[in-house]
């Protein structure tokens, strides 16, 4: 019912910039937020940076003042900026949203991941 569709991974060399996106679609109501996960190779998944609708930002800290997230409501949207990237920030990048589906029942979903790759 919720599809989530993420954009914009890839290899970077460190100090660089990567921008994701990820959109959601499907018979959604509202959403109360979004957000960016990541899990590297033997690690728990962890919260990278999260955005309510009413743009209220939560960031993990070993990205805060290089990542930035934004959201664009109309669009179901969720942005991601991250610059000076680190080696440690190669991961598999996981879009989340949390909200109120066509039913009135609320929903969790997850996107499929988007590689990032940082290279020293």
């Amino acid at each position: 019912q919720v599809q989530l569709v993420e954009s914009g991974g890839g290899l970077v060399q460190a100090g660089g910039s990567l921008r994701l996106s990820c959109a959601a679609s499907g018979s959604i109501v509202s959403i109360n937020a979004m957000g960016w996960y990541r899990q590297a190779p033997g690690k728990q998944r962890e919260l990278v940076a999260d955005i309510t609708s009413g743009g209220s930002a939560n960031y993990a800290d070993s990205v805060k003042g290089r990542f930035t997230i934004s959201g664009d409501n109309a669009k179901k949207t969720v942005f991601l900026q991250m610059n000076s990237l680190k080696p440690e920030d190669t991961a598999v990048y996981f879009c989340r949203a949390d909200g109120i589906l066509s039913n009135w029942r609320s929903f969790n979903y997850w996107g499929q991941g988007t590689q990032v790759t940082v290279s020293s």
